[in-house]
């Protein structure tokens, strides 16, 4: 089998279990505790806090600790506008994640919030004249992801929070599929808040932390104990976060040569598919896709036309693929994607949407073969007229 769905998680490494074990087993105590073993914990956890701190050019208590991307969207986004907030009034883009989209229709639900989506090129591209244009006196924050989890276009998120640093808007970016692949210097980033999440790059599920920026009022989303200085409530998940500390250190370490090998995949795949399939249309930004890049070097997202998405994932696993046709949280929806809505598809080609994410262990050469898998298997649903949801096999 190759695995081609780590952009909805990857494989725990090895490196970072090993480093988890003896947190789990000798070092388990709560770090609140004033005994030894509770004290060894809470040592073990300053000091996860300062190896990601020093990794994301940031101080220790900037970084607060959550259980994955999703929280510390949530308790960016709800915290920033919460607390003493200058208007009413948020920016975001129309390709954002559920864990941001949703955070958003709660606070215009239920806060009285005016929530302005900026529309983004062909490309999935955001950029700054439209984030600009829509900047208002009383604009709270804005919020723009990294890198697209469904297309992998990644944004130039310096510049999108420069323009909001002249005109005093606080600026938050999801960066949990940016995160190992991208420079997360947060400093040079110029970023206000910033969310990653650990089982993208390698650590069990259930552990993710927020950079927010020192003298950012945040009103806290979880009550309790008072953790992490009140902002962020429940007894701390030690083992998780030093998983994370030494994910960050290895992805860090493996680049650029890993994002460079990773690139050199993405356009083995991108030509193989394209020479079989001339029709295809690759989606998101086909620019620079290694370190630095325009586009995440281990995404690709096609779109057949005519073909069901679906049935080609079926197919793709048939033959020992394993990939998806989208964001992993819309998993089962049967409406189109509206990432690709956004970029200015149509339901029918979106619905024929397949998505290939791969870890630094697939080489080159996998992605070449894995090429041949996909025109194959395209042909073969083409084959036997199974067209997407919505459409009949007439229009297919």
């Amino acid at each position: 089998m190759i695995y081609l769905d780590a952009a909805a998680t990857a494989p725990v490494r090895r490196e970072v279990l090993e480093e988890m074990w003896p947190i789990l087993t000798s070092t388990f105590g709560n770090p609140s505790s004033h005994h030894a073993i509770g004290e060894a914990a809470a040592r073990a956890f300053e000091d996860a806090r300062r190896r990601i701190a020093s990794l994301l050019g940031c101080r220790p208590g900037e970084i607060i600790f959550t259980s994955g991307g999703t929280e510390a969207n949530n308790l960016a986004l709800k915290g920033m506008a919460l607390a003493r907030p200058r208007g009413r009034h948020i920016v975001t883009s129309t390709i954002e994640h559920p864990a941001v989209t949703e955070v958003l229709a709660y606070l215009r639900e239920f806060h009285g919030f005016r929530i302005t989506a900026v529309p983004v090129t062909p490309a999935g591209v955001v950029t700054p004249e439209a984030v600009a244009a829509v900047l208002e006196r009383d604009t709270t924050l804005c919020t723009v992801m990294y890198a697209n989890n469904e297309v992998g276009t990644v944004q130039d998120v310096a510049a999108l929070a420069e323009v909001c640093r002249r005109s005093g808007v606080p600026f938050h970016t999801d960066a949990v599929q940016a995160a190992g692949w991208c420079s997360l210097d947060v400093d040079r980033l110029g970023l206000t808040a910033l969310s990653i999440s650990g089982h993208k790059l390698g650590t069990p599920k259930g552990i993710g932390a927020l950079y927010l920026r020192a003298g950012t009022p945040c009103e806290a989303v979880l009550h309790g104990g008072g953790q992490e200085r009140g902002r962020r409530s429940g007894t701390e998940n030690v083992a998780g976060a030093v998983g994370l500390a030494r994910a960050l250190e290895l992805a860090r370490a493996a680049l650029p040569e890993a994002a460079d090998e990773a690139g050199r995949g993405w356009d083995a795949l991108a030509a193989g598919v394209l020479d079989g399939l001339p029709e295809a249309v690759v989606t998101g930004h086909t620019g620079q896709s290694g370190h630095s890049g325009t586009r995440l070097p281990n995404l690709m997202s096609f779109c057949f036309p005519g073909v069901s998405g679906e049935a080609v994932l079926l197919e793709l696993e048939r033959r020992g693929i394993v990939c998806s046709s989208g964001s992993a949280c819309a998993a089962g929806s049967s409406e189109p994607s509206a990432v690709l809505l956004a970029l200015g598809l149509d339901a029918e080609t979106a619905l024929s949407a397949v998505r290939l994410s791969w870890t630094r262990d697939v080489r080159s050469g996998d992605l070449a073969a894995v090429a041949d898998a996909v025109v194959s298997s395209v042909r073969a649903v083409r084959g036997l007229g199974v067209a997407p949801r919505g459409t009949t096999l007439t229009d297919a």
